[in-house]
């Protein structure tokens, strides 16, 4: 060193004013860079050359590229589950969705004990709606019973579209003489309903038959149990 000369301060290479170290950058999920501290990857900081540092700053952002994709693919995942566990025509789960919620709430009473109610509810004489005012009249009754359905049980309650004109609604925490009781209710409510369509006024009738989600049996015999209560009943109509 000559004399009157600065000493020169060795260390890690500088880019611009900053440490190799400091130098290293990768882009967050904004688009934004970011310092990133080049021990966590491992790579000595005198190794750290322009070139280096720019190949890691393509593979951090890859490997971020790589994350939103693959968050991207799992919303689509869930969002394609979700609409295999929908009903195609109506507000409500399917039949295979329903079994399966059916099935988790009965492991549910076995295990921890409680109660809940199954209501299995089939619309009377709704083929002649088809036939008379024609399948899109039919498809603004379906429409219109699941809401009604919706709007009178709780959240916390499943609502399904089991077959073409059946329904099943799954009552939470909810014993059978009670379920009976909202059976009757939401008959009377849907033979009130007036289902407007085009420039006619629809009405419908339905009958409803009650189980409750008892220890010992599965989801298949009790809804076996409230579709025979549902024929009883609908038998007992035409009948009177």
């Amino acid at each position: 060193m000559k004399i009157g000369e600065t000493p020169r301060v060795t260390g890690p290479a500088t880019v611009k004013g900053q440490t190799a170290r400091d130098a290293v950058t990768t882009p967050d999920r904004g688009g934004h860079v970011t310092r990133d501290s080049a021990s966590i990857m491992g790579i000595p900081s005198e190794e750290l050359t322009p070139r280096v540092q720019q190949a890691v700053m393509t593979l951090m952002g890859e490997v971020d590229r790589l994350k939103r994709d693959l968050e991207q693919s799992r919303k689509r995942l869930r969002d394609a589950e979700d609409m295999a566990d929908q009903d195609p025509l109506v507000p409500a789960l399917n039949r295979r969705a329903f079994e399966r919620e059916l099935e988790r709430m009965m492991s549910y009473v076995k295990r921890y004990g409680g109660t809940a109610s199954l209501i299995y509810i089939d619309l009377d004489h709704f083929k002649e709606v088809n036939d008379v005012h024609g399948h899109a009249a039919g498809d603004a009754v379906l429409h219109a019973v699941v809401d009604l359905l919706l709007e009178n049980t709780r959240q916390s309650d499943l609502v399904a579209r089991i077959g073409g004109d059946e329904f099943a609604v799954l009552l939470m925490q909810t014993p059978v003489d009670v379920a009976i009781t909202k059976a009757e209710s939401l008959l009377e409510l849907i033979k009130a309903m007036g289902v407007t369509f085009e420039d006619k006024v629809l009405r419908m009738s339905a009958s409803a038959g009650t189980a409750a989600l008892e220890d010992g049996a599965d989801g298949a015999e009790v809804m076996a149990r409230a579709d025979l209560s549902m024929y009883e009943q609908k038998g007992r109509l035409e009948f009177d």
